[in-house]
């Protein structure tokens, strides 16, 4: 067994990553990446320059009305600041602008759509996560939270993910096909055939760790039994011949081969 405690990880690897994982009462599992601090700041203040543009341009159009004017111009903003986000959560699939523009969405924590009820909960709370000043609160909860949930994420039962798919799974792992071992279950025969198919989605870490939970299939661990599990899933998934590069394929073209000759 090669020793790999001494390799250094690529600086794209992270220990961690950001994937939410669930099971449906059916046996169906789905996963979302959850959207950190800084992609939800950047978010809302997009959102509060919308809030800012619609307060401003209805404050110039009513400041003919004088203190009937300024009455709704107060009611508008209250309206605004609460409701704002509620609007287009619910009837936005969980984008307000901000979020959309950096593809974000807002979801209950199964994963369904978001309806009035949590929406209403997590956004009155806002209140709580601006505390002390400055949603001081709400970014600690957030950097203190595996899935980056503030206070009022907590009581609502929602999380905020990237509605755009976490990465492409149709491109296998760079791997030498490998015969799986005799007696191969089927539940493992299954396991590593997921595990190749979402090479481009998990964590380099995460796949170690999978690999590790394997090793008495492969007689491997580390970076090694990653390896040769994703031989064994191109194997299962009908894989028999090793990727040939450009430059091999080039070199094997009718033209090299008459010149060959």
């Amino acid at each position: 067994m090669h020793d790999t405690s001494a390799r250094t990880s690529p600086p794209e690897e992270t220990d961690l990553d950001t994937l939410y994982q669930i099971e449906t009462p059916e046996g169906i599992d789905l996963t979302a990446q959850v959207a950190g601090p800084v992609p939800r700041i950047l978010a809302y203040s997009v959102d509060l320059f919308y809030r800012s543009l619609i307060l401003l341009a209805l404050g110039i159009a009513l400041l003919v009305a004088g203190n009937t004017g300024i009455g709704l111009w107060l009611l508008c903003s209250f309206l605004l600041e609460w409701f704002y986000p509620v609007v287009f959560e619910v009837l936005r699939r969980g984008q307000t602008p901000g979020k959309q523009a950096f593809s974000l969405a807002v979801v209950n924590d199964n994963l369904t759509p978001i309806g009035w009820g949590p929406s209403i909960m997590r956004n009155l709370l806002r209140f709580a996560d601006f505390l002390p000043f400055g949603y001081f609160t709400g970014i600690l909860s957030m950097s203190c939270s595996r899935n980056f949930q503030r206070l009022g994420d907590y009581a609502a039962g929602t999380v905020v993910v990237y509605r755009e798919p976490v990465a492409k799974t149709g491109e296998l792992p760079d791997a030498t096909p490998t015969p799986p071992p005799r007696g191969l279950q089927l539940a493992d025969q299954q396991a590593i055939v997921s595990l190749t198919e979402r090479s481009n989605v998990l964590s380099r870490a995460r796949q170690r760790e999978l690999a590790d939970l394997l090793q008495p299939v492969t007689g491997l661990s580390g970076d090694d039994g990653l390896r040769r599990l994703h031989g064994i899933g191109r194997w299962l998934l009908g894989a028999r011949k090793p990727k040939q590069s450009k430059a091999t394929a080039t070199t094997d073209t009718p033209e090299h081969a008459e010149a060959a000759q």
